[in-house]
């Protein structure tokens, strides 16, 4: 479960005006709230600069709020980050994995980050390699893979602990199809196994194959929250992407 209370990030910019600089606060993200529910798929959609990465980083803990916080698997982010982060997956589209290590390594890091018994970890990484593909290339260091390879070994980092709540910041972008197919597969199994998933896109058409609940963000704030079912009967456009795009502009 995640729980999504008035979040609020403010950013302050500085403008240089000759020899003067001006401070402004810019909401990035602003008094939001929502609900993902175990067992559902929750799709936060918004165009590119909508705040969707700076609200997924927020509910990781990776960064502070302003003010409002998130309850996430029970732990509210505004005692303890670091508890939040062993109860999550985030994969992000920036993998930050290091170079030099290959697949295998990566992964067996990442589990003993965990202190995932080596049996389990053996288990549980070989279920993840066969089911994204990845045996091909185990053994490549991660600074010679393509761009998919990368993000495949970046969502078995993101699995191999079996958290209950999982967060996907734009997962499948500029991936090939097959890669985005095996991904999405994943997210689909994610629900199945009635984990908490929550993940951001402005891509019409993966909401359309994942969604159950859906909330767009524009200009930091939501603008529309209710399950996507209601969301299309609602619709007045002919297709989703339209209908979208409309509902942003009108706001």
């Amino acid at each position: 479960m995640i729980q999504v209370e008035h979040l609020t990030k403010s950013f302050t910019t500085v403008i240089k005006k000759g020899f003067k600089q001006e401070r402004s606060v810019v909401n990035a993200v602003n008094d939001i709230s929502f609900e993902c529910k175990p067992g559902r798929i929750f799709s936060l959609l918004g165009p590119n600069g909508a705040g969707k990465t700076t609200t997924l980083r927020m509910i990781a803990g990776i960064i502070n709020p302003t003010s409002g916080t998130a309850i996430v698997d029970n732990v509210d982010i505004a005692s303890t980050g670091d508890e939040v982060k062993k109860r999550i997956g985030f994969l992000t589209g920036s993998t930050g994995l290091y170079e030099r290590l290959n697949a295998d390594e990566t992964i067996e890091f990442f589990g003993k980050v965990h202190r995932i018994p080596e049996k389990e970890l053996n288990e549980r990484k070989e279920y993840l390699f066969d089911k994204l593909s990845i045996n091909d290339f185990r053994k490549k260091r991660i600074g010679q893979m393509s761009t998919g390879m990368k993000q495949k070994v970046s969502i078995a980092r993101t699995l191999i602990h079996d958290p209950e709540v999982l967060i996907f910041d734009e997962p499948t972008s500029g991936l090939d199809v097959i890669t985005a197919d095996s991904i999405i597969d994943l997210i689909r199994e994610s629900k199945a196994n009635n984990k908490t998933v929550i993940f951001s896109s402005h891509i019409m058409s993966e909401v359309d194959l994942l969604c159950d609940d859906l909330a767009i963000i524009n200009k930091g704030n939501i603008i529309y929250n209710d399950s996507f079912s209601n969301f299309k009967k609602d619709m007045k456009a002919d297709t989703l992407t339209q209908e979208f795009i409309n509902r942003v502009k009108e706001a």
